[in-house]
């Protein structure tokens, strides 16, 4: 089991032990994360699953197609900015910090 922490509007956090081979926006969409829409369903054609990335993993960098997708998220977009259907669970992502944004 892989834990994610998702940093909610609010401040709240919400831990959620997850399985490998899922993404971050499968996991806070099945579990009710509020902020996380994932309205494509994760086919990275939206960027209603924008999160800031909080803790200092080494993720590989965004596709072109993700890329293309954060240039139109509702809230700004920074540096620590991924798309969450972009973000698959594996063991060196244990523990992983997300913030959720103010808008979608």
């Amino acid at each position: 089991m892989i834990t994610i922490t998702f940093i909610l509007k609010d401040g709240t956090r919400q831990s959620i032990d997850a399985e490998d081979e899922a993404n971050v926006m499968q996991v806070a969409t099945f579990n009710g994360v509020r902020g996380i829409e994932g309205a494509c369903g994760g086919f990275c054609s939206c960027a209603t699953c924008h999160v800031y990335v909080e803790s200092a993993y080494l993720l590989p960098p965004p596709a072109a197609d993700e890329e293309t997708m954060l240039t139109g998220t509702a809230a700004l977009r920074t540096p620590n900015s991924r798309l969450s259907c972009q973000l698959k669970l594996g063991p060196a992502l244990d523990g992983l910090v997300v913030r959720v944004p103010d808008v979608q």
